[in-house]
Parts: structure tokens; sequence; C-alpha cells
């Protein structure tokens, strides 16, 4: 916290004692791994649309399959009621659509009835000025991907602007994970939320994942697991930086 610089501390002032974990729903993932996400207590997903198998291009059929598919998920888990949500304050069950046109398709999206989140098109902060006179109501930071120098100026012009960030993941590993929850346990939460949001789904892609979990330098802290859907975080973890500080002696061996 002392190493943020004056003019960035006031769009990281919340200390959230609990952030919503966020897996993301490809395609490929069956309905019965939906379902199963959702009993283990998973109450806020990312669901992946705009695939074409075919690879014709034909955006009818790529619109009518992403209907079927988020009709089948609603049909699988939309009528479900967590504890959690009750709690924290849930909203309508459409959260955010993530960049749904091509960055360099520059229209208003302002009308479109749900908040329209920038991602990929948000390369600076000025992209993000951009996409916010443009009507996009949220800006998706990757800390560890556009740099956090950039991504706290991206944060500084969404904040100024009363526009909410939330911190996407880029299927990593879990040190990488812990760089973005320290930023996404200190923005404020998504309108409607009560707790912050982190997106991550490298559990449910590397194989090695527990192996890649030992290579942390807090491996077993309770912060880094994910209980009913949610990080749980402590004083400890505010005390350690999520670890994202400390030196994990696998990787510095293979530097070695």
């Amino acid at each position: 916290d002392d190493m943020i610089p004056e003019e960035y501390r006031a769009c990281l002032s919340y200390r959230h004692k609990k952030l919503a974990s966020i897996p993301l729903m490809a395609y490929a993932i069956p309905l019965d791994e939906i379902v199963a996400a959702v009993k283990n207590g998973y109450f806020f997903l990312k669901v992946k649309i705009g695939s074409d198998p075919d690879k014709d291009g034909d955006r009818e059929k790529m619109l009518h399959r992403d209907m079927k598919r988020i009709e089948e998920i609603h049909k699988a888990v939309g009528g479900t009621r967590i504890e959690h949500t009750k709690k924290i304050g849930a909203f309508d069950q459409i959260a955010i659509v993530e960049e749904p046109f091509p960055e360099e398709y520059e229209v208003d999206v302002s009308d479109l009835g749900v908040r329209i989140a920038a991602d990929e098109s948000a390369h600076s902060d000025k992209d993000a000025k951009r996409r916010i006179d443009m009507g996009y109501g949220a800006i998706a930071l990757k800390p560890i991907a556009k740099t956090l120098s950039m991504s706290l100026k991206i944060l500084k012009v969404a904040h100024e602007a009363e526009v909410p960030c939330f911190c996407a993941d880029l299927t990593v590993t879990p040190i990488l994970v812990d760089w973005n929850k320290n930023i996404a346990a200190r923005i404020a939460p998504l309108p409607g939320m009560s707790i912050g949001v982190l997106e991550t789904n490298g559990h449910q892609n590397y194989k090695r994942w527990d192996e890649l979990l030992r290579f942390h330098p807090c491996y077993s802290a309770e912060w880094m697991k994910t209980k009913d859907g949610l990080f749980n975080l402590d004083d400890d973890f505010y005390n350690q930086s999520g670890g994202i500080l400390k030196i994990s002696e696998h990787y510095q061996s293979l530097v070695e």
C-alpha cells in the first residue's frame, strides 16, 4: 500500500474481506460441470459466447448457437438460489457483457440495456477514456498483462468517470492470480455487489494446477483457496501483499 503513488490511492482505497471467484464457462465446458460448479458455491459465472465451430463466419448461425447456449445454462442453473447471493446483494443475472465487438468497431453502446465492458480494446488510459465516452460501463483490468503501471492509469481514468472495473484473468499461474487479487481486493465493487470479484480460470485449464500451487511462496495460505465461490482475504493476505513481493524458491532455482 505504501508503494502505491499518491495519485492512485483514491481508486485503490478498498480492502475487501471477500472476493467472488469467477470461473470461465467456455463452450467446451459441459452443462453438468457448470451445474457442479454452482453446487460447489460459484455464483458469478463468465459464459463464453461468439464461437464459430464451422469456421464459415455465418453470424446468424453463431448468434443462434449463442442463444441456445445461454438458454441451456439458464435452464440448468438460472433458478439456483445460493445463500451468499442474499448476503452480498447480487443483482440481475447478466451483470456484464465483455467486449462484444472487434476493437476497431467504434459505436456507442449506451443503449444496449446491459453494462458493456471494454477489455481488449482498452490498451491504454486514452483507449479507456474513448470507450467510456462511447458508453462502455465497465473496464476489465489486466495488471499482469497490460503492466501494473498502465492498469493503474486505466483505473484512474475509470474511477474519475465513476465507471467500475474488475480484474480479468489470462489463464495464469497461482502467483499471477495473486497479482490480480491484490488489485481486485482494493478497487470498488461492481454495481449491486458489496464484495469484489476476480476472474480466475487457471484451475480449470492447467493439468498441473495442484503442483503449480506449491510453487507459490505462500502455499497453503487460506486466502489462496476458493471456498463456496469466494476468496476470503484476512489480515495475513494484506500484510503479505498476497505473497507477490516474496521469492518463489522453485522459480528462483530455475534462474540459478
